[in-house]
């Protein structure tokens, strides 16, 4: 009879999930112990004030800004008994927005929707260009709270992990 192996198990559970690259909530640890330490008990989700994270199919904790955005306040974090959310001081997480060509600038239509959200100012048109402006995205400046995304009306911004260094 064939011995089950628990450790290969959690790693290929680990790539799976690493693969799919879903932004986690505010102060997740890092991916592959997360899928191991959350629990999936929902806690998470319902302490979500504004509604953003959903269950991936195996029923652990994303986030979805196609209604809202983050405002960071750290419920969610809080109320995580498993260690999958250890709410800090600290950046809450290494994501930056991102703005594809399907922005209407690009397709020479006036919209400036997404920076007139952006509380961090992380998002910039070219107050003197004569021709429609296209919007510039300030790494550093943004927090990654998702406000631009769910005001774009063509889905051009996406939140994801960034690989440099959180410093927020």
């Amino acid at each position: 009879m064939a011995t089950f192996n628990h450790q290969k198990r959690a790693l290929f559970r680990r790539i799976a999930n690493k693969e799919s690259n879903l932004l986690r909530p505010p102060w997740a640890i890092e991916e592959y112990n997360f899928v191991d330490r959350c629990t999936s008990c929902d806690a998470c989700v319902n302490a979500c004030q504004q509604t953003i994270i959903r269950l991936d199919s195996r029923q652990q904790p994303y986030i979805d800004f196609n209604q809202n955005e983050c405002t960071f306040c750290g419920d969610c974090a809080k109320v995580c008994e498993s260690g999958a959310l250890n709410f800090s001081d600290e950046a809450p997480w290494n994501a930056i927005g991102s703005i594809n060509n399907q922005c209407l600038a690009e397709k020479q239509t006036y919209c400036r929707s997404c920076s007139d959200v952006c509380d961090s100012e992380a998002i910039n048109f070219n107050p003197f260009s004569r021709a429609i402006s296209k919007p510039a995205l300030d790494t550093e400046q943004c927090n990654g709270c998702g406000a631009c995304v769910s005001v774009c009306p063509v889905g051009a911004i996406n939140v994801n992990y960034s690989m440099e260094v959180a410093t927020r």
